[in-house]
């Protein structure tokens, strides 16, 4: 019924208004009974959530648990392997470490570094949706938590990626200003070849990204920062210097760790040369960059 691929598991509403998320036969929490009905409820929350707010979630001590468990074994590698921007950034909006932060308190931390917003989302946003928040600074955020027996590990994104990899990079002006840019170009380009090519840019970018700093390749991307295992990998990735033509139409596999990741030789360097195509790209230039990619 459903393409086990896809990044997000699907989420549908029953003629009896009982909603449903569709795990995946290889999803840890596939057989969990209680697990998919708590997928259910805090999905069902997000979708009957009146316009301009957001539901508040009354997390489990297991799922205070979770949290917990990833933000430990995160917050190590943070200081071996991310960039210095995104460590300010992280420290300045202080997540809680023990507990499952409310998207309003992330909102709400945010404010007053940077402006952007967080919107809970039942699951996957439309494209197009997603990226034209963006340009409004508003973030779609999941609030389910990835699946107990395994704390560091997830097949999709999860409220860990969304706010400890996002919303600890959105604390940093000038990453939350290239993730506006994204959007904002969301909304200058017609085709949907387009619009993918700007979606994958921002894939090896704000969620794989990398950059060389004081000789040592550090993380940006909030795709690594969020994920144990992506951390202890990704410095033996090849990594090739920006390439926008290859970075809006290289192939990867969101269920691997990347094999190819796009270094920046420092954060000026990533705003000139990412921060400068989200700020012009229109159709003709992604027309002429994939036929570039095409000729290469």
């Amino acid at each position: 019924m459903f393409d086990e691929g896809q990044l997000y598991s699907p989420v549908t509403t029953g003629s009896d208004g009982t909603v449903e998320v569709h795990l995946a036969d290889n999803h840890p929490g596939r057989f969990d009974e209680d697990y998919r009905a708590r997928r259910g409820a805090i999905a069902a929350a997000a979708i009957s959530a009146p316009a301009g707010t957001v539901p508040v979630i009354d997390y489990t001590d297991r799922e205070h648990e979770v949290w917990a468990i990833a933000s430990e074994q995160l917050s190590p590698k943070h200081e071996k392997y991310a960039h210095s921007e995104f460590l300010a950034a992280k420290h300045r909006l202080r997540l809680p470490h023990d507990r499952v932060p409310q998207l309003a308190e992330v909102s709400a931390g945010l404010a007053p570094l940077t402006g952007w917003s967080y919107r809970a989302a039942p699951g996957l946003v439309p494209l197009r949706e997603f990226y034209a928040d963006l340009g409004a600074r508003v973030f779609n955020s999941t609030q389910y938590l990835r699946h107990a027996s395994e704390p560091l590990y997830t097949p999709e994104p999860d409220i860990i990626h969304e706010v400890i990899g996002h919303a600890n990079q959105l604390a940093s002006p000038r990453f939350a200003r290239l993730t506006e840019a994204a959007g904002l170009a969301s909304l200058r380009v017609e085709s949907e070849e387009a619009m993918k090519f700007i979606a994958d840019v921002f894939w090896f970018s704000m969620e794989f990204g990398v950059i060389r700093e004081h000789g040592e390749v550090k993380a940006y991307g909030a795709g690594i920062l969020s994920s144990f295992g992506e951390m202890d990998e990704f410095t033996h990735m090849e990594h090739r210097p920006l390439d926008l033509a290859q970075m809006g139409t290289l192939a990867y596999d969101i269920t691997q760790y990347q094999p190819v990741l796009f270094c920046a030789q420092s954060l000026d360097e990533l705003e000139d040369v990412v921060g400068g195509f989200f700020d012009t790209v229109d159709d003709d230039l992604t027309d002429r960059l994939r036929a570039e990619a095409a000729g290469a």
